[in-house]
């Protein structure tokens, strides 16, 4: 698939931005199952569970297809800066006088 290189600059920024927001989510709090136990009567328990909405393997899914993706765009963008010339004026690229 051929895109512009302003697209996948644009697509590189919205993969990072994800990669970041979930190794930022702390793994413990939302994997670890917490469970109550209050007695209610002498036969009868009320029991009390946070169980996590996700399982580890879908996070850890979900996050490297997200990273893999980052560097699969950023792979071709690196690509295209070395093998891309652009014309310059050429005073750009002297030193000051």
């Amino acid at each position: 698939m051929d895109i512009k290189l302003a697209e996948a600059l644009l697509r590189r920024k919205e993969l990072q931005m994800k990669v970041d927001q979930l190794k930022a989510i702390n793994h413990k709090e939302l994997f670890e199952v917490k469970v109550a136990r209050k007695n209610v009567t002498d036969n009868v328990d009320d029991v009390v569970a946070q169980v996590p909405k996700v399982t580890m393997e879908e996070f850890t899914k979900t996050y490297d297809w997200f990273a893999k993706q980052l560097r699969r765009v950023d792979a071709a963008i690196q690509n295209a800066n070395w093998t891309t010339n652009i014309e310059v004026d050429p005073e750009v690229m002297k030193d000051s006088k």
